[in-house]
């Protein structure tokens, strides 16, 4: 009886650097792909890239036929990321940098790459600042990345202020907005919760071109007016008239707390004091007190 055969390894580090030499290299590649808003010309191997990757798979088909086919345009996705995702498939190993591991990530995604999805979540969180996290947590409500949402939430719960001044943050989506203003963990006062969000909406409007209120419809209920002075109360229903952005029974419902003395006075206008909320005579009244 002939016995198994034994199989037997080579050093990884050279096969890997050999394979890495092939990347983005014109000689022996058979497709090229046409990446970016800067359109640049990165050149592989259709065989690689398809045992390696099932986006890959269906995109080089047999459909293409053999020789160099027409370039393979992908627009979506910046060079960088493209050359990153590459240098994965190639070589099973990556080197990641901050400034550009969101995209490498969206794309990891959109391919379908768990181990580079995984790898990347890693290396978020351990580069996680003030500067990046919201960015990070608009790519983990848009491809619905829970824990990393979650880290980013605890992130901002500690550096409210700072990350409500990031261009980051004025760029969220409503979605990842909502559970921001959710939070009884702010380490920020309502009233410059309420500027932020105004500013927010204000850069969401110039974009869409829509009214402001309208951007801010989806999140505005989750500002808690009623934790307001009264005459911070006067001065933003001043304001709201001439720039909407709560609806007015919303103002109402805070007017009605302080006028009864009670959080609970109005329906749907949430009282509970937030981490960061500043003390004012009237929270004494709240029914909600944060714990």
């Amino acid at each position: 009886m002939e016995t198994p055969g034994l199989v037997v390894h080579g050093e990884a580090a050279p096969f890997s650097t050999a394979l890495r030499s092939l990347l983005n290299n014109p000689q022996y590649s058979d497709v090229c792909f046409v990446v970016g808003q800067e359109r640049q010309e990165v050149f592989a191997h259709r065989c690689l890239l398809a045992c390696r990757c099932n986006f890959f798979q269906r995109l080089l088909g047999p459909k293409l036929g053999p020789g160099m086919p027409s370039p393979v345009v992908l627009s979506s996705v910046p060079a960088d990321a493209f050359l990153a995702v590459l240098e994965f498939l190639y070589a099973n190993s990556v080197r990641l940098h901050r400034h550009s591991v969101l995209e490498v990530l969206t794309a990891a995604v959109e391919y379908g790459l768990e181990e580079l999805r995984e790898l990347c979540l890693e290396f978020v969180v351990k580069v996680l600042d003030v500067e990046l996290v919201c960015e990070a947590l608009q790519v983990a409500v848009t491809f619905g990345l829970g824990p990393l949402q979650e880290r980013c939430i605890a992130f901002i719960e500690t550096h409210t202020q700072e990350a409500l001044r990031t261009r980051g943050f004025l760029e969220l989506s409503a979605p990842a907005l909502l559970p921001l203003l959710r939070s009884d963990k702010l380490c920020v006062d309502e009233a410059e919760l309420v500027l932020a969000a105004r500013s927010w909406a204000r850069v969401g409007a110039a974009v869409l071109e829509r009214p402001v209120a309208e951007v801010a419809a989806p999140v505005v209920r989750e500002l808690r007016l009623a934790l307001l002075a009264p005459a911070e109360l006067s001065a933003l229903e001043e304001q709201n008239q001439r720039e909407p952005l709560i609806p007015v029974e919303q103002i109402v419902e805070a007017w009605k707390c302080h006028a009864l003395r009670r959080g609970d006075a109005a329906r749907g206008a949430p009282c509970r004091r937030r981490r960061g909320t500043l003390p004012r005579e009237h929270h004494c009244f709240l029914d909600l007190p944060f714990k």
